[in-house]
């Protein structure tokens, strides 16, 4: 049994995308970073990750949805 709290069922996918993926996810929903919903840096499965996560990344949440299969999400890290 892991102790991860990404290993959750009920908690949905957590990804950091890189740079060149921010601004191609930016330029298509035509928004600026500080338009985005936000997340804390301190939120659990942010911490999770075991990634280095900094003030200003963008986040990709991919949720399951019993009507659309997948509902995709972005959130601005946030201090």
């Amino acid at each position: 049994m892991s102790d991860s709290i990404l290993d959750n069922i009920l908690v949905p996918k957590h990804v950091i995308l890189s740079e060149i993926e921010a601004n191609e996810v930016l330029e298509k929903l035509k928004v600026k970073p500080y338009q985005l919903p936000k997340i804390l840096i301190t939120d659990p499965a942010i911490k999770a990750l075991n990634q280095k996560v900094k003030v200003g990344d963008i986040v990709k949440i991919i949720r399951s949805s019993p009507t659309a299969g997948e509902s995709v999400a972005y959130r601005a890290v946030i201090e």
